[in-house]
């Protein structure tokens, strides 16, 4: 009884992308074809427009972004997170919540000042300007996954490492870091997310050299009509990465969501 209901609401659950899927290899007309047809003649027509147009440079621009905002949010993140989880004088754990104050305001309040500063500083439509944008709220995002984690980590560890003459980084990054391998690959691929699916900054900071894939989609929306299947083709080259990223990273992703859910 519970495996076929887990395969029910598996099947739920994966069903629009598995429709999304499908449509990508449809032209228009077999799109609103009533009753519609599982077996078809498939089409590649769509991927090869997406390819040939400025969907292609969009795609690369949200893969760099995203990939350097993963980069950086960890590099900065991760250590400021140790850092905190061994605070011992008092304020830690309201430095902790300050950092997590900028993750509750919503993102059009932070709009208007965003695009006012990269206008003078000429960030305006550029890949950097995202990366920096990304960054301030994708670390907050580390710090509040990592803590937790190394929280959990007995200081007896990294105290035999100085005891042997390892010096505190050195006991963090050959001793710590290591033991924290779930909880970066359930980071990362948040932080990861975050940045690839954004539209909302993406559309206000970026007219053409900057734009990302999400936005790009959109332009399939016009005038004319709604090219469905080049935006089927659209959304799932925009899924391909982040499910090849969750592959890779699999066997960590379930530990590191809940590992730090308890305190040992």
């Amino acid at each position: 009884m519970l495996q076929a209901l887990a395969v029910l609401l598996a099947v739920l659950t994966l069903a629009p992308f598995l429709w999304l899927l499908l449509m990508s290899f449809k032209t228009n007309a077999e799109i609103f074809r009533f009753p519609p047809r599982f077996f078809f003649e498939a089409t590649l027509d769509n991927y090869a427009h997406l390819w040939s147009s400025e969907f292609r440079r969009s795609f690369s621009n949200s893969l760099i972004v995203a990939t350097a905002t993963t980069f950086l949010s960890l590099l900065i993140g991760v250590p400021a997170a140790y850092a905190l989880s061994r605070w011992t004088a008092p304020g830690g754990n309201a430095i902790t919540l300050w950092i997590l104050a900028s993750r509750m305001a919503p993102p059009i309040a932070f709009t208007i000042p965003y695009f006012l500063v990269y206008r003078h500083l000429e960030l305006l439509d550029t890949l950097a300007g995202l990366v920096v944008i990304y960054l301030t709220f994708n670390l907050s995002l580390v710090i509040w996954m990592m803590r937790p984690f190394y929280d959990q980590l007995p200081r007896s560890l990294e105290e035999a490492a100085w005891i042997d003459g390892a010096t505190m980084w050195q006991g963090f990054y050959r001793i710590i870091l290591p033991l924290s391998g779930p909880g970066l690959a359930a980071t990362a691929i948040l932080c990861f997310l975050f940045a690839w699916n954004d539209f909302f900054f993406a559309l206000i900071l970026t007219r053409t050299e900057a734009m990302t894939a999400p936005v790009a989609v959109v332009n399939f929306m016009n005038y004319e009509g709604w090219e469905w299947g080049r935006i089927a083709a659209g959304g799932t080259m925009i899924m391909l990465p982040v499910l090849v990223f969750s592959f890779i990273v699999r066997k960590y992703l379930v530990h590191g969501l809940t590992g730090g859910a308890l305190k040992g």
